[in-house]
Order: C-alpha cells, then sequence, then structure tokens
C-alpha cells in the first residue's frame, strides 16, 4: 500500500485522497464497488455541523496506545491521574485512565495465550466422567456426559490437525526462509522482488540456484505478492497462529489463568486485571480501533470513519477463547464509565457462563448503550448454528440494543460476500465492508487484515457518528436508522463455505450493506421529529 508522503513544498495527494486509495470501503458506492460513502457524507451532508465527542468501547485483545494515529483519539479517564498507583474516581480500578484489562494480573503480568471454550470445558468434564460409559450413568448425568463425549471428540480432533498442519508449515517456512536468503546473497539485493526474479531466472544457469528462484517466482505469482518479504511475513502469521491452536487453544493442560489472580469460577467478582490496555498480543484490537475512528486530522496513515470519537480500550480477549465473565465485565465496565457504543471483535461456539453476559447486556440496554457484534468468520448459518454472545436472549427474544454483522468485499458480483463470513436471515441485521480493510497495527504501522472483526468497527464507526453529530439519537434511533439506511443488493453470490449461489439479499434480515451517506441523510430527513426508545 502506498503511503502518504508529505514535505513543505509539494503535496501529491490529500490525506482524504489517499484514504480513498488504499481504504476502499471509504469511498462512496458505485455499480461495481460496494463503499460506504464516508467522504461524501463529510464534504457533502456534515460540513456545516458541528460534532459531540462520543466514547466508543473497544472490548478486544488490546489498543497499542502510542500509535501515531490512535493517541490523540483515546479517551482518557477525566477523574483518574495517572501512574499514582491510586483509584482516584473510586470505581473500582486503579490507574485506568484509558480503560481496563480483565485478563491481566495486578503484578503487572498479561494473558497472552488462552484455552478455547471447548477446551476448557473438556478440561473440566474429564476428571468425571473418563472412563465411564453413558448406560453407566443416572439419567440426569447423561446429558453431560453426551457433551463430555463430544468437547473430548472435537478437542483432540483439532489439536491433532492444528500439530500436522503447523509441522508441516513450520518445515515449509524453513526451506522457504532459506531458499530467500540464499538468493539474496547470490543476487547481491536486500529486496527480492518479482522483477527482480524475473531478469535473474533469464540469466541464472546453475540448476542449484535456478530451482528454488523458480520455485519462489512461482509462490509470489500465486499469492499476488510484490516480494518475498511479504511472503515471509505472512508464513510468519500463519506458523504463529498454528502453533497457538495446537500448544494453546486445543491444549486442556495448558492454563493461563493463575497470571490474573482471580477466582474463575465466581461470577459476581470484578476486583481483577491491571491498568494496561495494549497487552502483549495488540494487533487485533488496534486494527479495529484505527477502522473507528484513527486521526482523521494529522495526515498520516489512514482516516477512520469517526471524527469525534474517544476509544475506550477494554482488553478481555485473549489468543484464544474469551470468557464469559471478562467479556460480562467489560460491558458493564464501558457502561459504567461513559461508553454510549460499544464494538464487541470476537466471538465463540461454546458459552457456559451465557447468562452472566446476557445480565451485562441487559445491564447496557438499561443504559441505553448500542451494542455492535461481529457475526463470526466460520462461513455458518448462525440462525441454526452456535455463534456466542448470541444475537438473541436464552429466552429467544432479540436483543433491542445488538447489531450482528457480516463481511462485505469490495466488487459487487458473485464475490461480494466475503468468503469467510456468517450469515443468517433471522440474526444477522447487516453487512459491512471486512475484506481487505486497511488500517493500524502497533508500532505505528497499517496492513490490511479481514474478517467480520473488520466489519463490525465499520458499523460502530457509522454508529458513532451519528450519535456524535445527532446527539439527541438514541440507540434505537441509530440502530433503526443504519438498518433502514443500508444498500440493498439483489447480486447473486458465492454463498459462504458452499458451492451454492444464493441471492446476497438472503443473507440478513435487511439484505443490504451498512452506508454512513444514506445513515446520515436519514437522520437529517427526521430530525426534529420525535425521537422514540431508551
Amino acid at each position: 500500500m502506498k503511503k502518504l508522503l508529505i514535505s513543505a513544498s509539494i503535496c501529491l495527494l490529500s490525506v482524504a485522497a489517499l484514504a480513498q486509495e488504499t481504504q476502499w470501503y471509504l469511498r462512496d458506492k458505485t455499480d461495481s464497488t460496494a463503499g460506504i460513502s464516508v467522504e461524501r457524507t463529510y464534504r457533502e451532508l456534515l460540513k456545516d455541523r458541528k460534532a459531540t465527542p462520543v466514547v466508543v468501547a473497544v472490548i478486544d485483545g488490546g489498543i497499542d496506545t502510542t500509535h501515531e494515529d490512535l493517541k490523540r483519539v483515546l479517551w482518557i479517564n477525566p477523574k483518574e491521574v495517572a501512574g499514582n498507583g491510586k483509584d482516584d474516581d473510586k470505581n473500582g480500578y486503579v490507574d485506568d485512565v484509558h480503560g481496563w484489562n480483565f485478563i491481566g494480573g495486578k503484578d503487572g503480568r498479561n494473558v497472552s495465550y488462552e484455552t478455547a471454550e471447548v477446551t476448557r470445558l473438556y478440561a473440566q468434564l474429564k476428571p468425571k466422567y473418563d472412563g465411564k460409559t453413558r448406560s453407566s450413568l443416572k439419567p440426569d448425568q447423561q446429558k453431560e456426559y453426551d457433551l463430555y463425549v463430544k468437547t473430548k471428540a472435537e478437542v483432540e480432533k483439532n489439536q491433532a490437525q492444528y500439530k500436522a498442519q503447523y509441522q508441516g508449515i513450520s518445515q515449509f517456512y524453513e526451506q522457504y526462509t532459506a531458499a530467500v536468503t540464499a538468493l539474496k546473497k547470490a543476487l547481491n539485493v536486500t529486496k527480492l522482488d518479482t522483477i527482480t526474479l524475473r531478469k535473474a531466472a533469464d540469466t541464472i544457469t546453475n540448476a542449484a540456484l535456478k530451482r528454488p528462484l523458480m520455485g519462489v517466482l512461482r509462490l509470489l505469482n500465486q499469492q499476488g505478492a510484490a516480494d518475498a518479504d511479504v511472503v515471509t511475513n505472512e508464513l510468519e502469521k500463519a506458523n504463529e497462529q498454528l502453533k497457538s491452536r495446537a500448544e494453546y487453544n486445543y491444549n486442556p493442560d495448558f492454563d493461563s489463568r493463575a497470571i490474573v489472580g482471580d477466582n474463575p469460577n465466581d461470577l459476581t467478582q470484578r476486583d481483577y486485571g491491571n491498568s494496561d490496555i495494549a497487552g502483549p498480543r495488540a494487533d487485533h484490537g488496534t486494527h479495529v480501533a484505527g477502522i473507528i475512528g484513527a486521526d482523521r486530522t494529522n495526515k498520516l496513515g489512514v482516516m477512520g470513519i469517526a471524527d469525534a470519537v474517544q476509544i475506550m480500550g477494554v482488553r478481555a480477549v485473549p489468543d484464544g477463547d474469551e470468557r464469559d465473565k471478562d467479556i460480562a465485565n467489560a460491558i458493564r465496565y464501558a457502561v459504567d464509565n461513559g461508553a454510549q457504543i460499544i464494538n464487541m471483535s470476537f466471538g465463540k461456539d461454546y458459552s457456559p457462563q451465557r447468562k452472566v453476559v446476557e445480565d451485562a447486556e441487559r445491564y447496557a440496554l438499561s443504559k441505553g448503550v448500542l451494542m455492535i457484534h461481529a457475526a463470526g468468520n466460520d462461513g455458518k448459518d448462525i440462525d441454526t448454528a452456535a455463534n456466542y454472545p448470541a444475537p438473541r436472549f436464552i429466552d429467544g427474544s432479540s436483543i433491542p440494543n445488538v447489531i450482528t454483522v457480516g463481511a462485505s468485499a469490495e466488487p459487487n458480483n458473485a464475490d461480494l460476500v466475503a468468503s469467510f463470513s456468517n450469515y443468517g436471515k433471522q440474526t444477522v441485521d447487516v453487512f459491512a465492508p471486512g475484506k481487505d480493510i486497511y488500517s493500524t497495527v502497533p508500532g505505528s504501522k497499517y496492513e490490511n487484515n479481514s474478517g467480520t472483526s473488520m466489519a463490525s468497527p465499520v458499523v460502530a464507526g457509522v454508529a458513532a457518528v451519528l450519535k456524535s453529530y445527532f446527539p439527541k439519537l438514541t440507540y434505537a434511533d441509530i440502530k433503526r436508522i443504519i438498518v433502514q439506511s443500508a444498500t440493498p443488493y439483489k447480486t447473486k453470490v458465492h454463498k459462504p463455505e458452499s458451492t451454492d449461489t444464493v441471492d446476497f439479499a438472503s443473507l440478513s434480515k435487511t439484505g443490504g450493506i451498512v452506508n454512513l451517506y444514506d445513515a446520515v441523510k436519514l437522520a437529517l430527513s427526521q430530525e426534529g421529529g420525535s425521537s422514540k426508545g431508551n
């Protein structure tokens, strides 16, 4: 991706123009591009209006508080004195200047890796049912035994699968990096791009060198990568992810919770954690935060959707499945400390303490806080498949203050739906751009990421714009406007994780993709009318 270079004498592109180039989702919607019309909205509809600051909580894995494009837009607790070791505002959390970390210890250590929820369930049930048969149990135990059998099979299958994949990609990574290092040395270059490789292919006759050269060139072409280092970085990420799955997520003997120092089974406990909202793995949360509100005034990097936002970081999502207790506390913390919108780019297949999360969601509802939740990345229909936090309460009723978001891609063609996105005619409210989204990552850097984790903050950003420019709007107003203004598409698309072709409109309640311009236009048309909701 190109990055804007500004000198005192010349600026070839405006920041807005660069954002349009690198951040496709900010563009206006056209017959071919399913953008959300951000720059057009500011240029045409909001230029003469004043914005009121809005606090958006990002419940995630951590946010880089030093990032050049985020540090100005971070929420600052007005009643807390940084670094004095005191709970100045008496909210129960010491030095929570920018938010709170529910997966850290009071000694400053932090949870990085965590098991999957299915692994925790299996580890919990194993001592009770290992070696037993269903027929030997009382009827009231058989249902739990069935869960034990199911979780045992899932954990063992996933651990074996990821171990094999990890070993395979580790070997390939070693071979690839060795070949790249040898080629750089032989060609006397520091960067091995496709142009260099093609030129060398025409001149090199040494078979021992030409064979890896052609292999690297072929791989770059297959991946659409400009140079070998891009593939190296992707392999490193894949290697790390597979290692995490095999050694931590699906390892029933792994337990990192001692770092936190709480009682995991005490769902009423709230006084744990620390003030480090970045933690050791802030990539995901930093990317999410940038989509919502990266600084639009500093002429650097990227532009967030909302221009009057204050990002509150609440760390509760490790590399692995988040715990229900932590999510419930994160929601309550955000609500109690002034968040008007909460972004939740996480999810899992099991929720053993589901009620504690739903109690927190009801608490947010009572305070008029809107929550935006990613639909998930398994390519499944969540009308029928489990996905938590669920779009409905345990009793089956809808959750009024939650918007569930699927992920769309740029082209208005068969690939309009991101291939990984979950969907659901009864449970997914809208889709939003979630593929190849360029945003902030730690170290004042930027990169593309894909996922419903990226689509959710797009909607959170739209919600923040509506709340900041129309402060009288309630959570119900904002949700209604976002849903009603979504652009409907009748495009025939590839159904996620399937060979079927379906109508895009069949994949969500609205059959549409959010659009900021149309949302603001609808808010303007209704301004001055009566506001309903809480």
